[in-house]
């Protein structure tokens, strides 16, 4: 069904609503919450459970198989790209180093052939590890430069490279993350917002509004996830992801999402047509609500936490008057042919 420049588009990374992650589990949940995208991070196909960037060919025709079965389409290819060391130092974490001209060859080369699998046009990923400890601003020209090679990668494949503010990373914050975007300055690269990412960080909600704003000029979609107020002295420091234990739904928490609605509100247009030029059906907001917890490289919320996180969502659109658009019975009808 086609949606007016007005509308976003609702998606929600699909594993977080399953405990097993099995893909009749996933898909029966995001189909049951009305969603019609999903973002495709990890599943289980009958061979136990994979990143989407180790899938067989085999696994990929079951899971698209499933997809039409169940009137889903992926919003976004959830990868893990960007999340290694930019360099080969010991810093007392487990992230890996891999040289880049092998990570571009071999990795990103993977994340575009899964987006085509599964005819998505995105790809998420992340801004690079610096030593733990040390500051992100000596490691910018590096990132700069090995994120504007994985644009150029993504967008000689008819991509777009999406990358996702967060703690630890280079581009850990909106500021950073801007002059990340404004630096390697490529078509193929946008920014994803995601509050709870800041708040984790220490971030008060006025200071979460103000990085939207410097993310504002090369936002792509924005992951929706909130959390409780942390104080602000984690500014700065190191963030123990897998200790992260209070995310909530977004109108439950200090990510200020109703302004952010609000303000996005007013944008969409733009946006939406800039996007469509590049192949993309609109703005997604993509639900990753934690709501059981999350870590490092994901989280889970169960079937019945992303439904309530869905709801949640939903309520603020509705304050906000952002248009959106779950199933209903004509969609029901459009699939008996009726």
């Amino acid at each position: 069904m086609s949606r007016s420049s007005s509308h976003v588009l609702l998606s929600a990374l699909a594993d977080e609503s399953a405990f097993d992650l099995t893909a009749v589990e996933q898909f029966t949940a995001m189909a049951a919450v009305g969603l019609e995208y999903y973002s495709l991070r990890f599943i289980d196909v009958g061979k136990g459970i994979k990143n989407v960037m180790d899938l067989t060919k085999s696994e990929i025709q079951k899971v698209r198989h499933l997809e039409d079965k169940y009137g889903l389409n992926v919003a976004s290819i959830a990868s893990p790209i960007g999340k290694v060391k930019l360099i080969d130092k010991r810093d007392g974490t487990k992230n890996q180093y891999v040289p880049f001209k092998k990570y571009l060859q071999k990795d990103v080369a993977k994340a575009c052939d899964r987006a085509h699998a599964f005819e998505t046009k995105l790809i998420r990923g992340f801004s690079f590890y610096p030593p733990k400890g040390e500051s992100p601003e000596v490691y910018l020209e590096q990132a700069v430069d090995q994120i504007g090679q994985i644009a150029e990668a993504c967008h000689r494949s008819d991509l777009t490279f999406g990358l996702e503010v967060e703690a630890n990373l280079v581009g850990q914050n909106g500021d950073l993350l801007a002059e990340i975007h404004r630096r390697v300055n490529h078509p193929a690269l946008v920014l994803v917002f995601d509050a709870a990412n800041l708040l984790v960080q220490g971030f008060s909600t006025q200071q979460i509004f103000n990085q939207w704003k410097a993310m504002k000029p090369g936002l792509g979609w924005v992951h929706i996830k909130d959390y409780r107020k942390v104080t602000s002295s984690m500014r700065g420091k190191h963030v123990d992801e897998d200790m992260l234990a209070y995310f909530v739904p977004a109108d439950c928490g200090a990510g200020g999402h109703e302004k952010i609605l609000q303000d996005l509100k007013g944008m969409l247009p733009g946006l939406t047509r800039r996007l469509k030029r590049r192949g993309i059906p609109g703005v997604f907001l993509d639900l990753e609500p934690h709501v059981r917890g999350g870590g490092q490289f994901g989280g889970t919320s169960g079937p019945d936490g992303m439904g309530i996180a869905v709801r949640s969502l939903c309520g603020l659109l509705d304050k906000t008057s952002v248009k959106y658009h779950l199933r209903d019975f004509s969609d029901l009808l459009a699939a008996r042919g009726m």
